[in-house]
């Protein structure tokens, strides 16, 4: 008989126990469905990490999850699944194996066919294991290109803000007091500070997202690049580990790090969210490696440069909205700012963990003058420096006046319109041929940009 000595023993008791860990039957919490442009994302919640299989059927269409040494939690999940909408995806019903099954099998009814794809996520921050499954219809297995200004036009184009709202589907950012999320909150500001782009002679704004789904830091760098935007604005609302801390942010990034233990910290937030949704990359690979590193050494130097003066001018246009947390403009090594070839700027718009931020950051009209005075500095940088080649170049070459056109929606009045330009009440009526303080839903009114 072979004698087995108390450290092999051990080591034994260890793997034994790994295995049992291994074979522990996990269990499904919930499933959520997330369509969006470019693809429809099931997300699966898992008690803990598994491993799946998955296969297609035809006549008719189907996908068939095999998820190993699983079960459904015991509620009513698959009653909750049921009822979630999914006319927008190109999925026609969910089913569940029987309950009391060493696996758990789900299959997806298909409207039509799809190139699926799956990988698993690791637990970070409030996330638990997660199982998600990615579907691509025909259409969105194309490439479409995006619409955009063309730099290689000799037509006087128009200048392009990118706008990115941060975080966005299954990464909600920071959580304010009553359950605020920070990816709604980013998305109303972003979607101000567009329209008002798109107002504005010689502007065009491009969101990187338009709804509540994630897109992935590379990805979002990725779009305004193929837009061929001429500054990357990525909108954020902080949180912190007090509710004390309060103020506006504007941070570039920073070749050498961060430049205060505050700016490290967000920087670690937001960089581990693109484990949420995939990583990827900017290719250098057809210059050899001392001209693709003198390339970006130029082009981040520019790039930073003009991130600089530019966030010292947004930081001005908001300072009269919002409490500055720092006067002047921070450097981080935020993820989402490493476009070398465009200049990139994160601003923080608050402290949505501070209450009475939280409940500002709430509010249409807060969310309407920082887009206001975001823009604001992002015009007067350009109208000193316009890029050769734009509408607004060429306007100001005239000494021709320029103008923002604002249509009057529902909750607007005078005061604040004029209060949100930075122009005079009655400067604004005069130039609109006002003969009282009365405007209507749809009017449209000049301002002009001093």
């Amino acid at each position: 008989m072979k004698f087995i000595g108390p450290m092999r023993t051990g080591v034994l008791l260890l793997m034994l126990q790994a295995s049992i860990a291994v074979m522990a039957q996990q269990t499904v919490d919930g499933i959520r469905i997330r369509p969006d442009p470019e693809k429809t994302r099931l997300v699966f919640d898992l008690s803990g990490p598994v491993e799946h299989r998955l296969f297609k059927l035809d006549k008719p269409a189907r996908l068939v999850i095999d998820i190993n040494n699983t079960q459904l939690r015991e509620t009513n999940l698959p009653a909750e699944i049921a009822k979630l909408s999914n006319a927008a995806t190109p999925i026609a019903a969910v089913r569940f194996s029987p309950p009391g099954q060493e696996n758990l099998r789900v299959v997806l009814d298909l409207k039509q066919e799809v190139k699926p794809r799956s990988f698993i996520l690791k637990p970070i921050a409030q996330y638990r294991d997660r199982l998600v499954i990615d579907l691509f219809t025909e259409d969105q297995q194309i490439e479409h290109p995006l619409q955009g200004a063309d730099k290689s036009d000799w037509q006087a184009r128009e200048i392009v803000i990118a706008i990115d709202p941060g975080h966005g589907g299954d990464d909600p950012g920071a959580i304010g007091p009553g359950k605020l999320y920070e990816k709604k909150v980013v998305l109303s500001i972003a979607r101000e500070l567009e329209a008002i782009a798109d107002h504005t002679y010689g502007y065009k704004g491009v969101l990187t997202r338009q709804g509540d789904y994630y897109v992935a830091h590379r990805k979002r760098t990725a779009i305004a690049r193929e837009n061929q935007s001429d500054v990357f604005v990525s909108i954020h609302a902080d949180g912190w580990k007090t509710s004390s801390a309060n103020g506006a942010s504007v941070y570039t990034i920073s070749q050498s790090g961060a430049t205060s233990e505050m700016a490290k910290w967000l920087a670690e937030k937001e960089n581990r969210a693109d484990l949420i949704g995939g990583v990827g990359s900017v290719s250098l690979d057809d210059k050899d490696d001392m001209l693709a590193g003198v390339l970006l050494d130029l082009s981040m130097t520019a790039s930073l440069s003009a991130s600089l003066e530019m966030g010292e001018a947004i930081l001005l246009g908001i300072k009269p909205i919002s409490r500055l947390h720092k006067k002047n403009v921070e450097q981080a090594a935020f993820l989402v700012l490493k476009s070398p070839d465009i200049p990139s700027l994160l601003i923080e718009t608050g402290f949505i963990s501070n209450p009475g931020e939280a409940r500002k950051l709430a509010s249409r009209k807060h969310q309407k003058a920082l887009a206001s005075g975001i823009f604001k500095g992002i015009d007067q940088y350009f109208r000193r420096t316009p890029p050769n080649g734009t509408l607004l170049a060429a306007r100001l070459q005239a000494n021709e006046p320029v103008f923002v056109t604002h249509v009057i929606r529902r909750g607007d009045t005078l005061s604040e319109i004029a209060y949100r330009y930075n122009i005079g009440f009655e400067d604004l009526k005069r130039e609109n041929s006002l003969n009282s303080n009365t405007i209507r839903i749809g009017q449209t009114l000049r301002i002009p940009q001093l």
